[in-house]
């Protein structure tokens, strides 16, 4: 689905993703690669395969739109590194022209040297590009540019004429900020208090919605 947001054209993916054509980027967020060894050391089996299916995904993606760069608003990776982290390094390889760019989130705690190694360049604390900031978590305070942020995995509930319902991860567009759904499969999702005119785009896997 096409949409303007603050004068520019942002194509969302069903794949729960944003590609920035004027600028060639395509932007994701809580993509949490080691999450699931992560859990696995904890005692809790969580299958491998969740990790290879969102590099599965994220491949795909770079075959449809051929972006000359990956930002990643927060949380790329879930803790230390282990082997999930590194097979991702593996993948990295594959791509040594496309520059990524990763706003640190709550949860990306490798070392310097990890990230230099993966040649991924870090944001502390934010990313500037006109019209948008990219950040994590939604800034208490505003000005002229447009946050674009992650963190709380965004969902919405759709009801059906015979009490049905179901959730499904969402595309948040309010009157300051946008939160990108959680690029990874293996999260939860949390309903955001809506104010008046603010734009919910659900995802399925066959397309994008405005509820």
């Amino acid at each position: 689905m096409n949409i303007n947001c603050r004068g520019e054209n942002l194509i969302l993916s069903e794949e729960r993703a944003i590609y920035w054509a004027t600028k060639k980027m395509l932007i994701i967020s809580d993509l949490h690669l080691g999450k699931g060894a992560h859990f696995r050391k904890a005692g809790i089996q969580i299958p491998s395969l969740v990790n290879t299916a969102d590099l599965d995904r994220l491949t795909n993606l770079l075959r449809q739109f051929e972006p000359e760069c990956l930002l990643v608003t927060g949380d790329m990776f879930h803790h230390q590194m282990n082997s999930e982290v590194a097979l991702f390094s593996q993948w990295r390889s594959q791509y040594p022209d496309l520059k990524i760019i990763l706003v640190k989130g709550n949860h990306d705690s490798l070392l310097a040297s990890d990230y230099e190694e993966m040649m991924i360049e870090i944001h502390a604390i934010e990313f500037l590009m006109k019209p948008f900031r990219f950040i994590h978590d939604q800034p208490s305070v505003t000005d002229a540019y447009y946050n674009i942020t992650g963190h709380i995995h965004p969902g919405v509930t759709i009801y059906g004429k015979a009490r049905q319902q179901i959730k499904l991860p969402c595309f948040y567009f309010g009157k300051t900020c946008a939160i990108l759904p959680a690029f990874s499969v293996f999260t939860g999702l949390s309903k955001i208090k809506s104010q008046q005119g603010d734009q919910f785009y659900a995802i399925t896997p066959e397309r994008i919605f405005l509820v």
